[in-house]
C-alpha cells in the first residue's frame, strides 16, 4: 500500500476519485503522478514528459488542485519556469517557501536547513531561460545545473518536473527518476516548446497613443511577454532592444523576468542608471504584480534618489497607487530609527551601524547637518547642539526612544540601555538615567530582566517601551518623571520589538513581538489581548505605530521581507510589497512610513483613505 509522507506520520494514499475529474486518456498518467506524490520511499524526482499540447502542465495543475485544503499531501511550491533564469527561479521559490527573495546560494542553504519534507512542482522547465541567446542564462540547462540539481541533492526535497521532449534531468543522482509520459513527439520546430514570432509582427499588435507611442498598457499579454525576446533576435544591431529599454511604459508593462535577464548583460547600453534601478527592484518586480500602478510604484521606489528622469516619468502613475515613495536617502546605512516628538516640524533621529547619529526632516528627508559621533565624549557648547551631547564611548545603537530631537534613550548592541542627553537639560538627563539604571539593576539581579527591545511612541507626549528576555513589556513616560514603569508580561518568549501609540480617546496601546513570531497588543489600563494580533513563522524586525485620521495604525516588518499595515480597531491588514529587508520603521500620524535598512532611508506616503480597500 502506498503512503503519504508527512512530518512524523504516515497516512494512506488519497482516493483518486476525490480529486478533480480527468479526461479518460489522462487517468493512467494521473494515477502515476498521484502515486509518486503520495509515496515516501520511491524516487525523489518525477519527470513529466510529452509532446507539445499533450497536457503536461495541466496534469501538474490537476495534482496541485487536488491537494488544496486536503491534509497530508502538501505541495509547498509551484514554480512555472517559462522565461526564468537561475536567479529569477530562486527568487520565486524563496517567496513561495516563505524565505523571501534569496540568491541561489542562500536559497540552497535555507532549503537545506528547512526541517519540512518539501514537495515542489516545476512546470515548463524545458521553456526556461531568458536574455541574449549567446549567454548561458538563455538555456534551461543552466537552471538545471546551477539550481535544480543541487536542490534535488537535498534529501528532504522531492520534485515533479515537466521536461517536455527534452533530456533534462535524466535522474536525481540517487536512483532512477519516476517517469510520467504523456506521449512522445517533437516540438514542431519550436524553440524550447515556444513559437518564435518576429519582432515587427509583435510590435504591430501594440496599440498606439495619441502621440503615436506604443500603448503598452493596452498591448496583448502575449506581446508584452515575448516582444523583448523577439527584439534580442532581431537583426538590427540592437536598435529594437535599445528602443524598448528606453521606453518607461515598457518597463512598467513588459515581462519583468525578460527585462531582468536582458539588463544583466553589461554589453547592452541602457539609458541613465536603469541597470542599477532595475537591479534594486527586480526581485519584487518578478513577483506576480498585474497592477500597473503597483509595478510603477515599485520601479519608482527604486529610482528615487538614483535616476531623476525615470523618477519623474513614473511619479504620476505611482501616485495613483495606495502607496508611493516620497523621498529616499541612500548615501548612508541606518540601523536605528525613531520619530522625535514635537510640533509640525518633526524630526527623524537615526543612527548608522558605527553609532553616528543624525536628524532628518520628516517631510523632505533633508539632513539637519553633520553627524554626532557617539564614539567620543562631546565637549561643551552654549547652544546645546550635537557637540554638547554627553555620551558613553563605543555606543552602537540598535534602537532609539527619543525624548526630543536632541536627547534619547538608546539600546546598545551590548544590550545596555544608555541615555543620550545634552548638558543644558538636567531634568531630561535625570529621567533617562533613571530608566537606564532601573533596567540595568534588574538585569544584574535576574537574567530574565535583560533588555531585548526598545521602542518609542507618542507624536506629542514621548514614551519609551522596553521589552525583556522574560517576555515582559515596560512602558515609561519620557515627558514626566516615573519612579517605576507600567509593566506586564505579554509574551512567553523574549521580546524582539516594541512600540506604542496614545490615541485621541485616551487609550495607550503597546505592541510587541516575540521570538515565537507573535505580535501582541496591550492596552495599558487592562490585560493584554488573549490572542496575538498576528502569528507567523518569521521574526519581526521592526514595529511602528501612529494615531492617524483613519485611527491607530500598526506597521510590522518581517524577516521574510514583508511589511504589514494593520488598521488596529477593525483588524484589517494590507501587505506592502517592499524592495529589501527592513531594519527599522517610523510612522507619522499623516501616514508617512519611513523604512530604514543597510542602504539608507526611504519614505512612503500611504493613502489612508483607500489603504484597506480591495
Amino acid at each position: 500500500m502506498q503512503h503519504i509522507m508527512t512530518a512524523g506520520t504516515t497516512t494512506v494514499t488519497p482516493d483518486m476519485a476525490t480529486w478533480p475529474p480527468l479526461d479518460e486518456d489522462k487517468h493512467t498518467p494521473g494515477r502515476q503522478l498521484l502515486d509518486w506524490a503520495a509515496a515516501g520511499d520511491g524516487p525523489r524526482l518525477c519527470l513529466v514528459r510529452g509532446a507539445e499540447g499533450s497536457g503536461k502542465s495541466a496534469l501538474l495543475a490537476w495534482l496541485l488542485a487536488g491537494t488544496v485544503g486536503r491534509p497530508g499531501l502538501t505541495v509547498h511550491a509551484t514554480v512555472p519556469s517559462e522565461g526564468l533564469t537561475t536567479e529569477s527561479f530562486a527568487w520565486e521559490l524563496g517567496r513561495q517557501l516563505g524565505y523571501g527573495t534569496l540568491s541561489p546560494d542562500r536559497l540552497l542553504d535555507q532549503v537545506g536547513a528547512d526541517e519540512r519534507p518539501l514537495l515542489l512542482l516545476v512546470p515548463d522547465l524545458h521553456r526556461a531561460g531568458a536574455g541574449p541567446a549567446d549567454l548561458p542564462s538563455a538555456a534551461p540547462e543552466s537552471l538545471v545545473a546551477e539550481l535544480l540539481e543541487p536542490l534535488l541533492a537535498i534529501p528532504h526535497l522531492r520534485a515533479a518536473v515537466e521536461v517536455g521532449g527534452s533530456g533534462l534531468l535524466a535522474g536525481d543522482g540517487d536512483g532512477d527518476a519516476a517517469i510520467v509520459d504523456l506521449g512522445e513527439g517533437g516540438d514542431g520546430g519550436e524553440v524550447n516548446g515556444i513559437s518564435q514570432p518576429a519582432y515587427a509582427d509583435l510590435v504591430a499588435a501594440v496599440p498606439r497613443t495619441a502621440g503615436d507611442r506604443p500603448d503598452w498598457a493596452q498591448a496583448p499579454d502575449t506581446v508584452r511577454r515575448r516582444v523583448l525576446d523577439a527584439a534580442l533576435r532581431a537583426d538590427d544591431q540592437g536598435a529594437a532592444v535599445r528602443g524598448l529599454l528606453a521606453d518607461p511604459g515598457f518597463l512598467v508593462h513588459g515581462s519583468a523576468t525578460a527585462l531582468t535577464a536582458t539588463l544583466a548583460d553589461e554589453r547592452i547600453p541602457v539609458p541613465g542608471r536603469l541597470r542599477e534601478v532595475w537591479r534594486r527592484a527586480a526581485p519584487e518586480l518578478t513577483a506576480y504584480h498585474t497592477d500597473s500602478a503597483e509595478r510603477a510604484a515599485l520601479l519608482h521606489a527604486a529610482a528615487v534618489d538614483t535616476d531623476p528622469d525615470l523618477t519623474e516619468y513614473l511619479r504620476p502613475l505611482a501616485g495613483q497607487h495606495w502607496w508611493s515613495t516620497v523621498w529616499a536617502r541612500r548615501a548612508l546605512p541606518v540601523s536605528a530609527l525613531a520619530l522625535a516628538p514635537g510640533g509640525e516640524e518633526r524630526k527623524l533621529l537615526a543612527s548608522d551601524p558605527t553609532g553616528r547619529l543624525r536628524t532628518y526632516d520628516v517631510g523632505s528627508g533633508a539632513s539637519d547637518g553633520g553627524a554626532s559621533d557617539l564614539g567620543t565624549v562631546g565637549g561643551s557648547a552654549s547652544d546645546g547642539t550635537a557637540s554638547a551631547i554627553v555620551r558613553p564611548a563605543s555606543v552602537r545603537p540598535r534602537s532609539i526612544a527619543p525624548h526630543d530631537a536632541r536627547s534619547a534613550l538608546l539600546l546598545d548592541r551590548s544590550d545596555a540601555l544608555l541615555p543620550l542627553v545634552t548638558e543644558d537639560d538636567p531634568t531630561t538627563a535625570f529621567a533617562l538615567e533613571r530608566i537606564a539604571e532601573h533596567h540595568g539593576s534588574a538585569a544584574l539581579a535576574e537574567e530574565e530582566s535583560l533588555v531585548t527591545a526598545l521602542g518609542s511612541g507618542g507624536a506629542q507626549r514621548p514614551y519609551a517601551v522596553v521589552g525583556d528576555r522574560g517576555g515582559t513589556v515596560h512602558l515609561w513616560s519620557l515627558g514626566e518623571y516615573q519612579d517605576v514603569p507600567r509593566s506586564c508580561r505579554v509574551h512567553e518568549q523574549p521580546v524582539t520589538a516594541v512600540t506604542c501609540v496614545a490615541t485621541a480617546d485616551g487609550l495607550t496601546l503597546t505592541f510587541s513581538a516575540g521570538t515565537d513570531g507573535s505580535v501582541r497588543l496591550w492596552e495599558t489600563s487592562a490585560e493584554p489581548m488573549p490572542v496575538p494580533v498576528q502569528q507567523r513563522r518569521y521574526r519581526t524586525t521592526a514595529l511602528a505605530a501612529a494615531d492617524t485620521s483613519a485611527g491607530p495604525v500598526l506597521a510590522v516588518a518581517w524577516s521574510d521581507g514583508e511589511v504589514h499595515l494593520w488598521h488596529v480597531f477593525s483588524g484589517r491588514v494590507r501587505a506592502l510589497p517592499w524592495l529589501r529587508g527592513c531594519d527599522a520603521l517610523a510612522l507619522t500620524p499623516e501616514g508617512l512610513l519611513v523604512i530604514a535598512d543597510s542602504e539608507g532611508l526611504c519614505a512612503v506616503r500611504l493613502r489612508l483613505d483607500v489603504l484597506w480597500e480591495r
